[in-house]
């Protein structure tokens, strides 16, 4: 049975610039290869810094009327844009799935998330984010809210659509222009994108699409019309984008990588606690920055514990569970886990060698694998593993878990599993992840409630969606007015 559309030709990828589809100057491409066949699907461009220039240079352009349309102008746009991606949303999910990994189940649920945002940026035409008072006698103070200019956003493989509409819809709605550089291994779908925002009339050089690997993010990170930056990856390249852009008086917000925690307690509930376990750490292949990937068990668990293998070993490759984004990250993880049990943790499901789905045996696949009786500074405990692996730690008290946490560089995400209430509000009391989920293995908000975690997760101000996503891609510009002198002097005479 198809597990995934594979389209019947080679798909060309070409860059979006000034509403025009163009190829790289340089004429380099690489190969786009899906992680279920293991086959060429299409090419990428290789941007280079000449690319850039002219992508920014024609956003800048595009800014200075943009910024100057109407709110409600921008929003009907967007609007417009939201039921061209419904009308497409099993192409848009086939697509994601294709290239990513993931099944279409996970993609389509990745773009109904990124539609959440768009409806978000929708309403900012109903929000009070200005206004006027008479501060004192003939004087007036007015807020108005300001786009920033050229913004860029540069996307991570694991959610071809999710993670750039956690950008571009808010930042364009606001008034900005807006590139967004994907990852090279995931092109496919931020071309469906990109054309469905042509579509629905954005003006040419509002949205660009500017593909690429390393030199293209410095090129663009480093172009003095550059504003903001918005940047989802790994710690160590959040970290230097942050860096770089800063340093020259951009805005930037880099979110990095993860080890969330999961706390079991001896009382939680059996059919939350094991189906909400699996599903966060086998979900998206364990290709994601709020997976589980630490399981803290507190006290006499065993009962969870064996129900928990018992479900992961139950999961389908292909059906329930995608593939790893490339044979180069599971052989990657292979050697983690491997390492693991070198150390001593002890292997309670064993994906290193599973049975790939019939028909796909070329692709990238790992089953579901568990760790047991780890120790908490074992590297499989600290390090973001980025698959489908969890790994178990034991401790006699709560106070021991909440120790393991906060000892953690990461700072994502941290759910406890409990009928408790109070133990559920000493945990969300005294976490410190950016996150907090209670009985919720997956604890990422719901718009208007922003997305964000701490310590090396994050590098700058704020949260990247919601309320703190206006903040990031937008200015507040003060005016002072005053028409005549008046007869009592004041602070403002």
């Amino acid at each position: 049975m198809k597990l995934v559309d594979v389209p019947a030709a080679t798909i060309r990828c070409r860059n979006l610039i000034a509403g025009e589809w163009r190829d790289a100057s340089s004429g380099e491409t690489r190969d786009v290869v899906s992680p279920y066949t293991g086959s060429v699907v299409g090419t990428v461009p290789m941007s280079s810094a000449s690319d850039v220039a002219a992508a920014v240079e024609s956003a800048h352009h595009a800014w200075q009327s943009w910024r100057r349309t109407p709110l409600k102008e921008r929003t009907q746009l967007l609007f417009r844009y939201r039921e061209i991606l419904l009308r497409d949303l099993d192409l848009l999910s086939h697509r994601a799935a294709l290239e990513a990994g993931k099944t279409v189940e996970e993609a389509r649920a990745g773009i109904m998330k990124g539609i959440e945002v768009a409806e978000f940026a929708l309403s900012l035409q109903n929000l009070d984010d200005g206004g006027a008072l008479e501060v004192s006698r003939g004087v007036t103070c007015e807020v108005r809210r300001e786009p920033l200019g050229v913004c860029v956003g540069i996307t991570p493989f694991n959610f071809p659509a999710m993670v750039p509409m956690w950008l571009y819809p808010i930042a364009v709605t606001l008034g900005n222009a807006f590139i967004l550089k994907p990852s090279e291994k995931v092109p496919l779908t931020a071309v469906l994108q990109a054309e469905r925002m042509l579509e629905a009339g954005f003006p040419k050089g509002v949205f660009s699409l500017v593909h690429g690997g390393r030199e293209t993010v410095e090129a663009l990170v480093d172009h003095p019309l550059v504003a903001g930056v918005g940047f989802v990856g790994s710690s160590g390249a959040a970290r230097a984008v942050y860096t770089r852009a800063s340093n020259r008086g951009a805005r930037a917000l880099c979110l990095g990588g993860a080890k969330n925690v999961l706390m079991i307690t001896p009382d939680a509930d059996p059919d939350v606690t094991i189906p909400g376990v699996v599903a966060s750490f086998t979900g998206c292949a364990g290709q994601r920055c709020m997976a589980a990937s630490l399981l803290v068990a507190v006290g006499d668990v065993d009962h969870l514990i064996d129900g928990i293998v018992e479900r992961a070993s139950q999961v389908r490759l292909g059906r329930d569970m995608g593939a790893i984004i490339d044979h180069g990250a599971r052989e990657r993880i292979v050697h983690d886990i491997d390492r693991a049990v070198a150390e001593g943790a002890k292997l309670r499901l064993d994906g290193r060698a599973p049975e790939a789905p019939e028909g796909y045996a070329q692709g990238a696949w790992l089953g579901p694998t568990i760790l047991d009786h780890a120790r908490a500074d074992m590297e499989c405990a600290t390090k973001e593993l980025f698959g489908p692996v969890i790994t178990i730690v034991r401790v006699k008290n709560l106070e021991e878990a909440l120790a393991i946490e906060a000892s953690g560089t990461y700072g994502n995400a941290c759910s406890v599993f409990t009928s408790s209430g109070a133990v559920a509000r000493h945990v969300a009391d005294r976490a410190t992840s950016g996150m907090i989920g209670v009985n919720v293995g997956v604890p990422v908000p719901r718009e208007p409630f922003s997305f964000g975690g701490t310590k090396t997760s994050r590098y700058g101000a704020g949260d990247v969606t919601g309320r703190q996503g206006v903040e990031h891609w937008s200015w507040l510009k003060k005016i002072t007015t005053k028409w005549q002198m008046q007869g009592d002097a004041t602070w403002m005479s």
